[in-house]
């Protein structure tokens, strides 16, 4: 399963969806498209989304790359640099083009993510 994540106005990037938390993967890409503001904390983007789920298979630490869904706050992330989790989050796929896009991303910009259509 892939996913363009789209910051308005900046460009777009693409993710696949893997096998680390199928269960919270699968309900993410179920209720796509999803549209939201970012915040951002260090070199991690984030942002409330409507699906809440339990912990599948949460970590304490994220890789450059990943896209995670944290439990507390309901929320989709993507990390994009060193930056490590607040507290565990629950990885559902990997950036795989366009990673460079989240580093001229501000907080307040329009995310939207949507299902990857070939």
């Amino acid at each position: 399963m892939k996913i363009i994540i789209e910051v308005e106005e900046k460009g777009e990037a693409i993710a696949e969806l893997d096998n680390r938390n199928p269960k919270i993967a699968k309900a993410i890409y179920n209720n796509l498209p999803i549209y939201n503001r970012a915040l951002r904390w260090l070199d991690e983007l984030f942002f409330e989304i409507e699906v809440t789920m339990n912990d599948e298979n949460p970590s304490k630490t994220a890789e450059i790359g990943d896209i995670s869904y944290w439990n507390p706050g309901y929320a989709f992330c993507i990390f994009f640099g060193n930056t490590q989790p607040y507290s565990e989050v629950n990885h559902i796929g990997k950036i795989t083009e366009n990673l460079e896009l989240f580093f001229n991303c501000d907080e307040g910009d329009r995310i939207i993510l949507r299902k990857y259509e070939e």
